[in-house]
């Protein structure tokens, strides 16, 4: 959409004329008889015209309001990113650490290429152009497996959580997964007939543009489809009406999806600060051989010298100019006239290298923070965790929500406990190894929808593990996606607690913050509230620690808090369930102010197990009778050592008797010896996920 301009209007001055007064004297003495009246005097001349006053200078252009990030790369400022508003006005700079290609994801990510050092990507979570690069809450690609030696260009695949980078003196496309970290091997590398300076991605129709530096611009079809090697590649070449070509060095890549309409920029010579040009493409995913743009801009009026890098905003298109020194903005660019058209607005820039736009971020809403509310189930996903190895160990299975069949799997690779999901669909779950006495979390790209199949891989995924976690035996966990952390429940004698991370995190890191509750009580599993800012902790000796304010105490700089706010005590008529009491499984629900906790009794005995709900949770303290109790021979339950409440029903992890089980409308369920609604056998089930279509 096209906007508006405004400017002030110039203000004229002008003068009035004067009128002039006669006065006649009157004489000394007596009053004499009145004169008659004289004649009019002749009329007074109209006074000159004013002059017009100086004209107002013009105001900025009137773009709709927006950030732009602007990755720097000048002597003084390279290594930092820029934010910017839509007049590319300077609002705040933070260090990075990377100098080259930036792109910001939908879930608020920054992911940026760098080659001032070691070549690297950089992921830095939670963006929010306030913070320097921390290792606690980013991961980066770096090292010699990965064969990376001066990335550029970068482009994210969304739904797949794919990095792709143009490696210019690689000359090739290397393709990592969103949660690789370290000295990884990519997942493809795609090489190139030049070298490549940026590219675009078309994942709906899983197409790639790639803009070489020989001033063609090539197009793979079927991308992912064909596992990265695709077989079809067709070389467009920006062409004058008489089919000679007409670029030199394409740098940066603008596509337009909807329109199907493609914008590049061309550097020319890279040593001269006024060759610089700007091509617009119609019919960018079929077209082939020689085009003929349908507007070129280049000349002295319009600043290009070396346009490094573009971004389309609706129809106003941003210009890193690099040696000019300025962000450039041309409005309207697929409609006009070609030939040296000045820029809408110039501002001035140190040496920007790559421009992203920081957009509005959706709220992200977890499955496991609304219990009752309708929404339609994608599947259920399951953990097994048999005591001797078998050929479930270390899998992730989906089933369907009424448990009737397996949609997919994933294998871990090794022995792990429970599986959660953030909102975009990446998978975390939690291992350890009694025999190291250590324990860890796996970050798995994708693991809700692209994983089918496939097992854990260093090129999509990464590991949070080592001395520093503190992680030891590691269980429940749940996942604050708008937070950007994970609540990690860990049951080990030694130290026992509740450490948080940020998933983005990699490798031997500290905990961002740790629970720990009073006596030494030892967390099996937790549930964060982020309505009330509240931890649930379910603890072995059969009650719940709550701890509240959390995120706000640990972002006031709190990484420690001992003993928590609440004890709530589950009881009936007044009295605590007599021991064995074993608490597993915990879901807050702030909806309907319900907990629901499932009870493990003795692990020895598969006929024990108890499902409870708590009304009125958010202020329960001390002995808190329960509204419902389930337990009995018909409910199967044994062992529940995990629970998730979804659409009103809970899903139980079985692990004694080797089930999944589903009680329907459980905050208004009878007490008693209740039959579950649905069940399926399943090996040695650790934990339980409700998987929503979103």
């Amino acid at each position: 959409m096209e906007l508006n301009k405004t400017s002030q209007q110039k203000l004229k001055l002008s003068l009035l004329a004067t009128a002039i007064v006669f006065t006649l004297s009157a004489c000394n003495g007596d009053d004499g008889s009145d004169g008659l009246n004289g004649v009019d005097g002749a009329p007074g001349q109209d006074g000159a015209p004013g002059q017009d006053g100086a004209p107002g200078q013009d105001g900025a252009p009137g773009f709709a309001a927006a950030t732009f990030l602007v990755a720097n790369n000048g002597d003084a400022n390279r290594n930092t990113v820029t934010a910017v508003d839509q007049n590319a006005n300077a609002l705040s700079t933070v260090t990075t650490g990377a100098n080259e290609g930036i792109v910001f994801t939908q879930n608020g990510s920054l992911v940026q290429a760098g080659d001032s050092d070691l070549p690297l990507l950089r992921s830095l979570c939670g963006f929010d152009a306030q913070s320097n690069y921390m290792m606690s809450k980013g991961h980066e690609i770096t090292g010699a497996a990965t064969g990376l030696v001066n990335p550029k260009g970068i482009a994210f695949a969304e739904k797949a959580g794919l990095i792709m980078v143009a490696d210019f003196n690689g000359q090739k496309v290397s393709v990592f997964g969103g949660q690789a970290a370290g000295d990884v091997t990519p997942i493809a590398e795609i090489m190139t007939s030049a070298k490549p300076w940026d590219l675009a991605y078309d994942e709906q129709n899983d197409r790639l543009f790639i803009a070489l530096t020989d001033g063609t611009l090539s197009v793979y079809d079927n991308v992912a489809g064909s596992g990265f090697a695709p077989s079809v590649m067709r070389s467009i070449v920006p062409s004058d009406a008489d089919g000679n070509q007409i670029s030199i060095n394409l740098h940066g890549i603008a596509y337009e999806p909807m329109s199907n309409r493609m914008v590049l920029s061309d550097v020319g010579d890279a040593a001269v600060a006024d060759d610089g040009q700007i091509f617009v493409l119609e019919n960018a995913s079929t077209a082939d051989g020689a085009v003929v743009p349908t507007r070129v801009i280049g000349g002295a009026s319009t600043q290009l010298g070396n346009p490094v890098d573009i971004v389309l905003t609706g129809s106003d298109l941003r210009v890193a100019e690099k040696s000019n020194d300025a962000i450039l903005v041309f409005s309207n660019i697929f409609n006009g006239e070609s030939g040296d058209v000045a820029p809408t607005l110039s501002s001035p820039s140190v040496k920007p290298e790559s421009l992203a736009e920081l957009t509005d971020i959706a709220a992200m809403t977890d499955a496991s923070d609304d219990g009752i509310t309708p929404m339609p189930i994608m599947g259920i996903s399951v953990t097994s965790n048999p005591s001797a190895a078998s050929g479930t160990t270390g899998q992730v299975a989906q089933y369907s929500a009424v448990l009737s069949s397996e949609l997919r799997t994933f294998n871990s690779a090794m022995s792990i406990e429970s599986a959660a999901y953030t909102a975009n669909g990446d998978g975390v779950i939690t291992f350890d190894n009694p025999a190291t006495s250590t324990g860890g979390l796996i970050v798995v790209n994708r693991l809700k929808t692209e994983r089918d199949g496939m097992m854990y891989s260093d090129s999509y995924d990464h590991m949070i593990v080592g001395s520093e976690t503190g992680l030891i035996a590691p269980k429940g966990l749940d996942i604050s996606s708008e937070k950007g952390i994970v609540f990690v429940a860990d049951v080990n004698e030694t130290t026992p607690a509740v450490r948080v991370f940020s998933p983005c995190a990699s490798g031997n890191i500290a905990p961002l913050l740790t629970l720990e509750a009073s006596n030494g009580g030892r967390p099996w599993d937790v549930d964060y509230d982020p309505a009330t800012d509240s931890a649930y902790l379910a603890l072995t000796n059969g009650s719940v620690a709550v701890f509240e304010e959390v995120v706000r105490r640990m972002e006031s700089g709190e990484t420690v808090i001992t003993g928590e706010d609440r004890l709530i005590v589950p009881a009936s008529g007044g009295t605590a369930f007599a021991a064995p009491t074993n608490l597993h499984g915990i879901d807050y629900d702030s909806q309907s102010d319900s907990l629901v906790i499932s009870d493990v009794g003795s692990a020895a005995d598969a006929t024990d197990g108890k499902l409870y709900v708590i009304a009125g949770a958010d202020s329960a303290n001390g002995l808190t009778d329960v509204s419902v109790n389930i337990a009995g021979p018909n409910s199967l339950l044994g062992n529940p050592v995990d629970l998730m409440l979804s659409n009103g029903h809970v899903y139980v992890a079985e692990k004694s008797n080797g089930m999944i089980l589903r009680f329907d409308n459980i905050l208004n369920s009878v007490s008693g010896d209740v039959a579950p609604t649905f069940s399926t056998m399943y090996p040695a089930p650790e934990s339980v996920y409700v998987l929503s279509v979103k």
